[in-house]
C-alpha cells in the first residue's frame, strides 16, 4: 500500500456521515480525518479510503482521482489505505444487483421489487447491516462515485472556510486547487488550515464542482501538481515496478512460520490417513519441519520456511476418502444433457412467445457446449495469520473482507469484533479472491501452531480447490421472418447456480458441498444470468434448467454474461450465413431504437477494416450490451469486436493465431481513460484465453490440469494487436471490467468459421490436428462434417454444423465423444 501521513489527531464528524456508526478512518498526530473517506495531514498528504480490493483494476488510483478532483489535490500528495470493514463503506448498489440472493424472506412480490433499488431503504439496511463490501460486478462506480465527490467537497469547504477566516473574506470566494485554497493573490496549502478546518462545520448540503466531463486520451493539462507525465498516474504503478508492492505472500511478521496445504477432492473428503513412515521419519527429518494440522477435508504441514513444509506434506502422502459419488468429465456433460432434456425451465427474458412460431419449418438450430474454466491468476491463494491476545489479525487479499472475518471468527469460535482483516493487494483474481476459505485455515492452523502463519498454496491446489465457471450446455433456435431478420427466438441455458452457490458460501458461510446442495435444482436470478440478446426480436424467450453437475462451481471474470454471449452471436452469426446475409449488416438490422450499440458496430468495422467477413476472409464479429448495475435505463455498457483469426499449421505449432482484436466501446462517461483503456485491453486479452483455453477436466474428482502450462495461456509471442475506441459520452459511467471479456470469444469462433469454413461451438474452441492440414473449400468442409456427424437428416442444423475432428469429437448437440 503506499503509505499516508504519519501522526493523529482530532476527528471532526461532517453533517453528511451518517449518524448512526462512527467514522471509521483512523488518524494519526498530524492528520486529521474529516469523514469516513478522506483525512488530511500537516503536510499536506491527502489520504483517500478504498473500500475495494486492487487486484490490477485500479481502484487504489480511480477512487483518489475522483476525491482529488473534487478537493482540488495535489495528486502528488495522495495517498491511499484500505477501507476497514464498516458500514459507512455499504454498496447498495451490489445489494440491489444481489437482491434476488438474499431477499427470498421477504416474501411478498412486492418487496421483492422494492430490493431491486439501490436506493430502496430495505436495499440500504440490509447493505449497512452485513456491512456489504464487496469487490464484485463493476458496481465500484455506480456506488462510491457520489459519495467520494461528496466527502470530498465537504472537506474542500472545510479548508476553504479555515482560510476565508484567516484572511476576513467568503468562502464561495476561494478556490482550491493543486492542493492550496486561493484567493487573489493570497494562497495556503491544505497542511496549514487542516487543524482549522476540523473544528468548522460544512453547510448542508456542500457544494459541488460541476460534473467532470469524459475523461479524453491523452490527458495531459500541463498542471505539474498531477505528476511528472501531467496526468493521473497510477499509485501503486512505482512500488509495483521496484518489486516493494506488498502482496499476500510478502506479508513478514515476527516469529512468522509457513503452512503448506493438501486439499482432498471437493466430495466431502476427509482425511483418510497419511503414509506412517514419513509422518514418523521423513517429514520430522526435514530441516525446519515444526508440526502438522489436520482439518475438514485438508492437512497441512508447518515449517520455518514454505519449501521445508512443501517437502514434508509430499512426504506425508495424505490419502482422502470422499464421501459422495466423484465427478468427471462424462457425468458431468450427462447432468447436462439431462438437464436439456428433461429439466423445467425457468423464465429469464421473454418478449411476447415464440414457441409457436418455432414449430414450423425454416428453423435454424444450434447446441453450443461451455467446458468449465479457471481463473489462472498470477498470484496463488496466500494468507497470514497472527493470534495475539485473543485477537486474531489476518493479511490477505480478499474481495468480501466481510464474508473473510465472519469465515475466520467461525473457524476459532470468537466473536467477529475480534478480528481484524489487514487487506493486501491480489496478483490477479477474476473473482477467485470472493472465496474465503483459505480465511478458516490459515485461522486453524496459526491456534494450532501457536505462532503466527502463512498459508500459500501450491499451484496444484489452486487448481484443485477452485470452483470453476460452471460448464453450461445452450441450446439455440431462431425463425427469420420476410424482412430477412430474426423474427422468433428461444435459446435454453442448462447450467448449475453459481451465483447461489456463491451466495450460501459468503453469506451463510457453507462449504462449497453444502453450498452446491443448497442450490441444487434452482436457477440464478435473471438479473445474474446475462442479457438478452442485444436485438428487437418480436418474439424471444430465454429460459435457464438447472443442472446438478455434481461440481462446486463459483464466479469468473465476465460471469454470467459470458456463456449468453457466445452463444447468441455466435448463432446470429449463423443464422445470417444460412440466410446469405452479410454478418454487419444483419446485425444493424436488427438492432432497432439501439444507437449506442449501432454507434459501436459502425466504429468496430472503421476501426478493423471490416471486409464484410465472408468465407476465408478471417474476419469475425460479435457485439454485447450489459446493463448498468444500478438499474438506470439510460446506462449500461455496449461493445462491437471483431477478430482476425486462423489456424495456424501444424509446423507453426498448430492451434489458433488471433492477429488483432479492434473493439468500439461505451461506456457511458470515462473518469479515468487510461484505467478504461487497460481494462477493455486487458478483458479482450482475458477474454481470448477463456476462448483457447483455461478449461480443466475432472478424472476421479480431481482436476487434471496442475500447472498453468496445462491451461493453454495465450504466450507473449502471440499476443494480437489491439485497438479500443471509446464513444464520447455523458451517460452515467460503466465499469469496463468485463465487457471486453464476454464480448472477444465469439468475435474470434466467427473468425474462424469465416477462414476455415467449420463451425466452433464450444468454449474454449477445439482444434484436431485433421484441422490444421490444407482444408477443403468451406461448403465442402461443411457438407463432410454434417455427413460424419449428424444421426440423422431430421437432426441437421441448416447451418451445417461443426467440423469432423479427430479427437475429441464434437456433436451436433454440442456434447463431447471421445
Amino acid at each position: 500500500m503506499i503509505a499516508g501521513a504519519a501522526g493523529g489527531g482530532i476527528i471532526a464528524i461532517w453533517a453528511l456521515m451518517p449518524r448512526d456508526y462512527p467514522v471509521p478512518l483512523s488518524a494519526g498526530e498530524a492528520e486529521h480525518a474529516f469523514n469516513a473517506w478522506i483525512k488530511v495531514g500537516r503536510d499536506g498528504v491527502v489520504t483517500v479510503a478504498v473500500p475495494e480490493l486492487e487486484m490490477g483494476q485500479g481502484s487504489t488510483t480511480l477512487f483518489p482521482r475522483i476525491a482529488a478532483q473534487e478537493l482540488g489535490a495535489d495528486w502528488r500528495q495522495v495517498a491511499v489505505e484500505p477501507a476497514a470493514i464498516s458500514a459507512a463503506y455499504a454498496d447498495p448498489v451490489l445489494a440491489a444487483r444481489w437482491s434476488g440472493l438474499w431477499s427470498e424472506w421477504l416474501g411478498s412480490a412486492t418487496w421483492l421489487g422494492l430490493a431491486d433499488d439501490p436506493d430502496d431503504y430495505l436495499v440500504e439496511r440490509h447493505a449497512e447491516t452485513e456491512r456489504l463490501m464487496a469487490t464484485a460486478e463493476g458496481t465500484g462506480i455506480a456506488a462510491y462515485e457520489m459519495k467520494l465527490r461528496e466527502a470530498a467537497a465537504a472537506v474542500r469547504t472545510l479548508l476553504a472556510m479555515a482560510a476565508a477566516e484567516r484572511w476576513g473574506v467568503n468562502f464561495e470566494e476561494c478556490t482550491a486547487e493543486a492542493g492550496f485554497i486561493t484567493h487573489q493573490d493570497k494562497s495556503l496549502r491544505f497542511g496549514e488550515l487542516v487543524d482549522e478546518a476540523a473544528l468548522l462545520t460544512p453547510p448542508d448540503p456542500v457544494p459541488l464542482r460541476p460534473d467532470p466531463a469524459s475523461a479524453t486520451m491523452p490527458e495531459l493539462t500541463g498542471n505539474a501538481a498531477l505528476g511528472e507525465a501531467g496526468y493521473f498516474v497510477r499509485l501503486d504503478a512505482p512500488s509495483k515496478v521496484d518489486g516493494s508492492y506488498p502482496f499476500a505472500a510478502d506479508i513478514r511478521i515476527p516469529d512468522l512460520v509457513y503452512a503448506a496445504i493438501a486439499h482432498g477432492p471437493l466430495a466431502d473428503s476427509v482425511l483418510d490417513s497419511v503414509d506412517a513412515d514419513a509422518n514418523d521419519g521423513a517429514a520430522r527429518r526435514v530441516i525446519g519441519y515444526l508440526g502438522r494440522v489436520e482439518g475438514p477435508g485438508w492437512l497441512a504441514c508447518v515449517a520455518t520456511s514454505q519449501w521445508a513444509a512443501e517437502k514434508a506434506l509430499g512426504l506425508m502422502k495424505p490419502r482422502f476418502r470422499p464421501g459422495r459419488a466423484l465427478p468427471d468429465d462424462a457425468r458431468i456433460q450427462a447432468a447436462l444433457d439431462q438437464a436439456m432434456a428433461e429439466g423445467a425451465p425457468e423464465v429469464i427474458h421473454q418478449r411476447a412467445d415464440p414457441l409457436p412460431a418455432l414449430q414450423g419449418m425454416g428453423v435454424t438450430e444450434a447446441s453450443y457446449g461451455f467446458a468449465p474454466q479457471v481463473h489462472g491468476t498470477i498470484e496463488t491463494a496466500s494468507a497470514t495469520a497472527r493470534i495475539m491476545d485473543g485477537r486474531l489479525s489476518l493479511w490477505m487479499a480478499t474481495q468480501a473482507p466481510g464474508a473473510a472475518r465472519r469465515a475466520a471468527a467461525e473457524a476459532l469460535g470468537i466473536p467477529e469484533s475480534d478480528v481484524v482483516v489487514l487487506p493486501v493487494g491480489a496478483g490477479g483474481s477474476f473473482d477467485a479472491r470472493l472465496e474465503v476459505a483459505i480465511a478458516r485455515e490459515v485461522a486453524a492452523i496459526a491456534f494450532a501452531i501457536g505462532r503466527p502463519v502463512q498459508l500459500a498454496y501450491s499451484r496444484w491446489q489452486e487448481h484443485l480447490r477452485a470452483l470453476p465457471l460452471p460448464p453450461a450446455r445452450i441450446d439455440c433456435r431462431a425463425l427469420v421472418g420476410q424482412r430477412g431478420t430474426i423474427r422468433a427466438w428461444h435459446s435454453r441455458i442448462a447450467r448449475p447456480a453459481a451465483a447461489r452457490q456463491m451466495h450460501a458460501r459468503l453469506d451463510e458461510g457453507l462449504r462449497p458441498e453444502a453450498a452446491m446442495e443448497a442450490a441444487s435444482g434452482l436457477v440464478d436470478p435473471p438479473a445474474l444470468m446475462g442479457h438478452a440478446p442485444p436485438y428487437a426480436i418480436p418474439q424471444l424467450l430465454v429460459d435457464c434448467v438447472p443442472a446438478d453437475i455434481g461440481v462446486p462451481v463459483g464466479r469468473l471474470r465476465g460471469n454470467g454474461e459470458i456463456h449468453p454471449c457466445f452463444a447468441a452471436e455466435c448463432f446470429v452469426d449463423e443464422v445470417a450465413r444460412a440466410n446469405g446475409e452479410e454478418p454487419l449488416s444483419f446485425r444493424v438490422a436488427m438492432l432497432g431504437d439501439n444507437p449506442r450499440l449501432f454507434a459501436c458496430l459502425q466504429g468496430a468495422a472503421q476501426i478493423a477494416g471490416w471486409d464484410g467477413g465472408s468465407d476465408g476472409s478471417s474476419q469475425g464479429l460479435a457485439c454485447w450490451q450489459m446493463a448498468d448495475p444500478a438499474g438506470r435505463p439510460e446506462g449500461g455498457g455496449y461493445i462491437a469486436v471483431i477478430a482476425n483469426a486462423r489456424l495456424g499449421s501444424s509446423e507453426a505449432g498448430g492451434g489458433v493465431e488471433v492477429s488483432s482484436l479492434s473493439a468500439h466501446v461505451d461506456i457511458g462517461r470515462i473518469v479515468d481513460y487510461d484505467l478504461a483503456l487497460q481494462q477493455i485491453e486487458g478483458g479482450l486479452l482475458y477474454g481470448m484465453a477463456l476462448a483457447l483455453g483455461m478449461a480443466v477436466g475432472f478424472d476421479g474428482g480431481l482436476v487434471r490440469e496442475r500447472t498453468l502450462g496445462a491451461l493453454n495461456l495465450p504466450q507473449l509471442s502471440r499476443m494480437p494487436e489491439i485497438s479500443v475506441a471509446f464513444a464520447d459520452s455523458l451517460a452515467p459511467p460503466f465499469d469496463p471490467g468485463e465487457i471486453g471479456v464476454v464480448a472477444a470469444p465469439p468475435a474470434i469462433a466467427n473468425a474462424l468459421r469465416a477462414a476455415t469454413g467449420s463451425r466452433f461451438r464450444t468454449m474454449p474452441i477445439r482444434v484436431s490436428a485433421s484441422q490444421l492440414a490444407p482444408a477443403n473449400p468451406p461448403q465442402q468442409a461443411d457438407a463432410a462434417a454434417d455427413a460424419a456427424l449428424e444421426p440423422a437428416a431430421e437432426d441437421a442444423a441448416p447451418d451445417s454444423a461443426a467440423p469432423a475432428y479427430d479427437e475429441p469429437v464434437e456433436l451436433p448437440d454440442g456434447s463431447m465423444a471421445r
